[in-house]
């Protein structure tokens, strides 16, 4: 007979903020309170996971700043659409 699995409801992640500025600010405070030591041993995945994520979309939006740079730098203007 299988194990039973556990009946603890996992909350879904919030909602990815909207603008670079925005991420960077909960990454910073998110590695801050990771360093710090103050985040309990059963937050800390939770903490990595989310920190990855913010990660990921700073670089992503990043990368599209630099494409859109260098479509400018080779004189071809083409609108930019933040992913």
């Amino acid at each position: 007979m299988p194990k039973a699995i556990s009946s603890s409801v996992v909350s879904p992640a919030p909602a990815l903020p909207e603008t670079y500025e925005a991420a960077m600010t909960e990454l910073e405070q998110l590695v801050a309170r990771l360093e710090s030591g103050d985040l309990p041993l059963d937050q800390l995945m939770g903490g990595y996971q989310r920190g990855a994520a913010l990660l990921q979309l700073c670089r992503d939006r990043l990368q599209a700043v630099e494409e859109q740079i260098r479509v400018l730098d080779e004189g071809t203007l083409k609108p930019w659409a933040p992913q």
